[in-house]
């Protein structure tokens, strides 16, 4: 796999990673948050286990000390980011709420810079442009009495970026799908904490409905082992940088599914002049940092000279 099918896989990722808020939008509000990703991470975790089960004792055989400290290091953070998230968002519309994870684009090169990492300058110049599309859509959608909600998500965004930057390098030095597994034992087992202690009724708690448990297979499936599981292979070859502004267009995705599905599905979204120019930016922001526009005019410039 080379850097482009990276991209292309995280394109798809991507695409997956959006239709959860229509999965969610089928799942009773009584159903805790943490009881979601307790058995969706345990089942996608478990369905991984049981197609790769000799893989992934192999790789444990060799080096079960530096997985589960890998796999430990990535489920925390994705837990603690998920958690803030959750906070921070119940007071956001599907598209506003969208936009401010957007966040981690303008974050991920001042945390790069704090771990003496080179920034380039088109991931600057990235950056401003996603940041300009959140101000675009932000603009008369997000209320004084919501700020707390955006500082809130602001640490998440931070918290995301360091996970990026280490699923990159981790990805690099273990299996993916090994890798996959530990993250997703390790989130369930966090996350089934998390449900004990804000509803120790655990399972007996979710009105086990088809419609539930479609939900949560379909998740577990869908989210977990495949969406998860092609995002760690494609960050072995992607940059994280690449990464983090291919992850924005979930934004693009995401405000599609509210203009054209049905109000039965999903909160309706109203495409107005603000929305329409922050979703320009971000995709701005995604030609600035994965078109190689120097290599673009040379090639250019070649065949002129040579015509």
């Amino acid at each position: 796999m080379n850097q482009f099918q990276a991209n292309l896989c995280l394109l798809c990722v991507t695409l997956c990673w959006s239709t959860e808020v229509i999965i969610f939008a089928c799942i009773p509000v009584s159903v805790s948050p943490f009881a979601v990703t307790c058995v969706t991470s345990l089942v996608g975790g478990a369905l991984l286990l049981l197609a790769f089960f000799r893989r992934v004792r192999a790789a444990l055989a060799d080096s079960w000390k530096r997985l589960l400290r890998h796999g430990l290091d990535l489920g925390v953070l994705n837990c603690a980011y998920n958690v803030l998230y959750q906070f921070g968002l119940k007071d956001f519309d599907v598209s506003t709420g969208a936009f401010t994870l957007c966040i981690t684009v303008t974050l991920l090169p001042f945390v790069m810079l704090f771990q003496r990492r080179r920034v380039e300058k088109k991931t600057w110049l990235s950056a401003f442009f996603v940041m300009a599309g959140i101000i675009c859509a932000s603009v008369g959608a997000v209320t004084r009495a919501e700020v707390p909600g955006l500082l809130v998500i602001t640490a998440g965004c931070v918290l995301r970026a360091v996970f990026i930057l280490k699923l990159n390098r981790y990805a690099r030095e273990n299996d993916p799908v090994v890798l996959s597994v530990a993250m997703s034992v390790i989130i369930g087992s966090i996350g089934f904490g998390m449900w004990f202690v804000t509803q120790p009724a655990t399972f007996s708690a979710i009105p086990w409905s088809p419609s539930v448990i479609a939900c949560l297979a379909v998740y577990s499936y869908f989210i977990i082992s495949f969406a998860q599981t092609l995002n760690v292979f494609a960050q072995r070859r992607a940059k994280a940088t690449d990464a983090t502004i291919i992850y924005a267009l979930e934004i693009v995705f995401s405000v599609i599914w509210g203009i054209i599905l049905p109000p039965s599905l999903i909160d309706p979204v109203k495409p107005t002049p603000h929305l329409l120019l922050g979703l320009l930016f971000v995709l701005l922001g995604n030609l600035v940092e994965l078109v190689d526009l120097k290599r673009l005019f040379k090639r250019q410039s070649v065949g002129e000279g040579s015509a």
